[in-house]
């Protein structure tokens, strides 16, 4: 009996053991679960949070970036090398061009206006001030005014079936005629007309002599604006290389506004010699026998008495002060790609090659060391 006892006493406790194990093991799950359930909600709490300050900030961000791409006026300058009126009538179409190659490139311009400033230097000055957003400069031009006018395309134009250093190999081989070859430099010609004069420095040169500064300074010369690549700052290093003078040392010269009036005074014979780009004459062929009343051909009555070196090709630069800072990184990058877009369509052609370019491609300020030094040159000449 006594045993008995003993065993139902043991097998009690131990029915209450397992029991209590049961209990606590019970309670872990439920602490656990709970525990698990709140981190998940926390979670997803953050989550939402941040994708709707990521939302926001998107909607920042987007309309910011579209009130960027907003443009009221972009004013485009070109600089006076051919008659003005010419220029405004030649570029007119580039108004619709560029707002509507801008649109793909995600920006709306209200309105694109044009002008052709009154000299060379005017341009650069607008681009400093920020009265004018685009210029159509020489290299020479962006060099002086470099502070105020950022370049970013070049100009490409064809290449010329003469490019020899040799005034005599230019005389020999008229005319001069365009080649499928892109070239992005060219060189400036010193021009002698139908005068005596003119006719007397040609004939030494075509008969294999040198001329000499007085044969040089005994003439008229037409030359352009102080800025101009080809009508001054190349031909001034040509005289500083040939003959240790500068176009500021010659007797008898006339700045010309364009390269228009140059070529009607030589034909006129006010001029014995003007400087110009390389083949100006192909330009002014037609207008030689015509407007300007000579009865031969431009071949014929003028010659080449002098070459410079290359130059590298024009600029299309923009402002550097821009009071509403349109000419941000993206916008500039857009107009890269609009001119070079435009310059490859029949429409864009026939703008462009007022200017005889037939293209552009992304331009950098390095591109550009030497003209700074031919104006660093010139800068000391004047001293």
């Amino acid at each position: 009996m006594k045993n008995k006892l003993v065993l139902f006493v043991v097998i009690a406790l131990l029915i209450g053991l397992v029991s209590a194990c049961g209990s606590d093991k019970k309670e872990e799950k439920t602490d656990t679960a709970a525990n698990s359930t709140t981190t998940t909600t926390t979670d997803n709490s953050s989550t939402d949070t941040k994708a709707s300050t990521d939302a926001n900030a998107s909607t920042d961000t987007a309309s910011t970036t579209d009130a960027s791409k907003q443009i009221g006026e972009l004013k485009v300058s070109f600089v006076p090398s051919k008659d003005p009126s010419e220029i405004i009538t030649a570029t007119d179409p580039l108004k619709d061009l560029l707002k509507n190659q801008l649109a793909t490139e995600g920006y709306t311009v209200d309105k694109v206006t044009i002008d052709v400033g009154t000299t060379y230097e005017a341009v650069g000055e607008a681009m400093t001030s920020g009265s004018t957003d685009i210029g159509f400069i020489p290299g020479g031009t962006y060099a002086l005014y470099g502070d105020g006018a950022d370049v970013i395309l070049t100009a490409t134009r064809a290449g010329l079936s003469n490019d020899s250093d040799n005034p005599k190999d230019w005389n020999d081989n008229k005319p001069t005629k365009p080649t499928t070859d892109q070239a992005t430099y060219y060189r400036a010609l010193f021009i002698a007309g139908p005068t005596e004069k003119g006719k007397e420095l040609a004939a030494k040169v075509n008969g294999g002599e040198q001329l000499t500064w007085d044969d040089l300074n005994s003439a008229n010369w037409m030359v352009m604006s102080t800025s101009s690549s080809a009508g001054y700052i190349y031909p001034t290093l040509w005289l500083q290389a040939n003959f240790n003078k500068s176009i500021t040392d010659l007797a008898h010269v006339v700045t010309s506004d364009s390269y228009a009036s140059s070529f009607a005074r030589l034909a006129g014979g006010q001029a014995d010699i003007i400087v110009s780009y390389a083949d100006a004459r192909r330009d002014y062929e037609d207008k030689w026998t015509t407007d300007l009343g000579r009865k031969a051909s431009i071949w014929d009555e003028t010659n080449v008495i002098g070459v410079t070196q290359g130059i590298y090709n024009d600029t299309v630069s923009v402002s550097k002060e821009e009071k509403d800072a349109k000419m941000t990184p993206e916008f500039k990058t857009a107009l890269q790609n609009a001119f070079i877009a435009i310059a490859a369509t029949d429409a864009g052609k026939n703008v462009i090659k007022i200017y005889s370019h037939e293209g552009y491609k992304a331009a950098q300020a390095s591109d550009y060391d030497n003209e700074r030094k031919a104006q660093d040159l010139i800068k000391s000449l004047k001293k």
